[in-house]
């Protein structure tokens, strides 16, 4: 369908929770279309759907090639100790810090049909299912850095020409 512009820190809808998909019709037909199309795009390993401005449970991702979406997704198992892990956001570009993550992680959620989607891995694929996981809890990837990662990133998005 088309993509989408991406939300920017500052925007209100990034620092929302997500509300669950009660109902696939048409519309969600359409944001999940939406979605695809604009994780498509180089450079992007996944969208959360609030970085299209829609407040609901649902990511598009793009990880070596292997493009999908999950609706009303849930981090439901991590292994390993959290480890810092270069990361960068569409929503606060730019930027580039070590957010601590699981080294796996395994997301269950749904596809259009109802149907059971399990996502796991590890790697790029584990930090996207974290990392789109919490845009839908309203959290930014800003959150996981250590306090002076943290204050050195907040220091970037002030002097940003996009803030």
């Amino acid at each position: 369908m088309a993509v989408r512009s991406i939300r920017l820190f500052g925007d209100p809808v990034l620092r929302a929770p997500s509300a669950p998909i009660d109902e696939i019709d048409d519309g969600i037909r359409a944001l999940v279309q939406d979605l695809l199309d604009t994780v498509e795009l180089p450079g992007r390993a996944g969208v959360a759907a609030p970085q299209i401005g829609v407040n609901l449970r649902a990511f598009s991702y793009n990880i070596d090639g292997d493009i999908g979406y999950v609706l009303n997704p849930v981090v439901v198992e991590v292994r390993g100790e959290p480890e810092p892990t270069g990361e960068g956001c569409l929503s606060v570009p730019g930027l580039w810090h070590d957010a601590l993550r699981h080294p796996w992680a395994k997301v269950v959620g749904i596809d259009l049909d109802g149907n059971e989607v399990v996502l796991e891995g590890e790697g790029l694929m584990a930090q996207a299912l974290q990392h789109e996981t919490d845009h839908l809890d309203g959290m930014l990837y800003l959150s996981r850095l250590s306090p002076d990662d943290r204050r050195a990133a907040m220091k970037e998005v002030r002097e940003s020409d996009w803030f």
